[in-house]
């Protein structure tokens, strides 16, 4: 295995984390501020790469495409938390499960009838084709090494949102005590329709970016869900630093158990037998990970409170 290869893996592992914290980062605000579980916070993903991908088809311009992505994202994340979501604040937990279970099927089926059936393709834009050397013989794809810079330049102006502007004390006041920053005179409902939509458009960008490597396809944004969630978990539910740290540790772990697992157990098993055990263990890491971390900080690594 050459060095060249791992620091390509691991360059990927990272660019992963930093795509799953766009996700996380969202999911992780509505909740710490709205205390609102979102299943549908996947479909507001894959309607930001639907959009991007028509826009950039339809104008040849990928910019324009990812601004589209993120505007559409945003857009339909402030009308769903106005017509949907204000009414499941005072219900259970149970009560906001199903009925943004019911939003997912609803806006599949949406996307389904505006963009059809069929997978878009989305074109990597030519001034980020190509790959980069960056020494030691390790040559890198352009476009996630901008994804990587993407993630990080998101984190840090989230960080600088949130400690350092008015709106961010406001969030940071909703998450502690709402019906004091009510009684203050600040506007909780308008609060939190920003807060859904500024989680939105974060979800909406991390589909569009992702739609170029990948394809732009009807229920992409479940699976992702799914190790969003995980990464709130492990970072602590409502930190913006940890959804940051837990989404790198699952990018970077589930990237380098399947590439490290089938060649370790290649080593004493036949290759399709070590492929098979590798990949079904790698797909467990993260999830040990999870619980170990439940097991010894239930809170998570980073929790917002205590």
């Amino acid at each position: 295995m050459s060095f060249a290869l791992f620091a390509e893996q691991l360059l990927n592992g990272v660019q992963f984390g930093l795509m799953l914290f766009l996700m996380a980062a969202g999911l992780t605000l509505v909740f710490g501020v709205m205390g609102l579980i979102n299943l549908a916070h996947g479909s507001l993903y894959m309607i930001g790469a639907f959009f991007c991908a028509a826009a950039a088809a339809a104008t040849g311009n990928f910019w324009l495409g990812l601004i589209a992505g993120l505007a559409a994202a945003a857009a339909a994340g402030a009308i769903i938390e106005v017509v949907v979501i204000r009414r499941l604040y005072a219900r259970g937990h149970l009560d906001q499960v199903l009925a943004t279970f019911a939003l997912i099927l609803i806006l599949s089926e949406a996307v389904r009838m505006v963009f059809g059936p069929f997978p878009l393709y989305l074109s990597v834009p030519p001034e980020l084709r190509g790959s980069v050397n960056l020494g030691g013989g390790v040559s890198y794809s352009l476009y996630r090494l901008a994804l990587i810079g993407f993630g990080i330049a998101t984190a840090i102006g989230l960080w600088v949102l949130i400690a350092r502007t008015r709106l961010g004390i406001r969030i940071r006041a909703g998450e502690s005590d709402r019906e004091m920053i009510a009684a203050l005179g600040v506007n909780i409902k308008a609060l939190y329709t920003v807060v859904f939509a500024l989680g939105a458009a974060l979800a909406g960008m991390a589909g569009a970016l992702v739609g170029a490597i990948q394809s732009v396809q009807v229920g992409m944004g479940e699976p992702v869900l799914i190790l969003a969630f995980v990464v709130i978990v492990i970072g602590g539910i409502g930190s913006i630093k940890g959804a940051l740290v837990g989404a790198l540790l699952v990018g970077v772990i589930d990237t380098m158990g399947r590439f490290l697992l089938p060649r370790f157990f290649s080593l004493f098993l036949d290759t399709s037998q070590a492929m098979g055990v590798g990949a079904a263990l790698a797909s467990m890491l993260i999830y040990v990970l999870m619980a170990l971390v439940l097991v010894l900080r239930p809170k998570g690594l980073f929790p917002a409170h205590g």
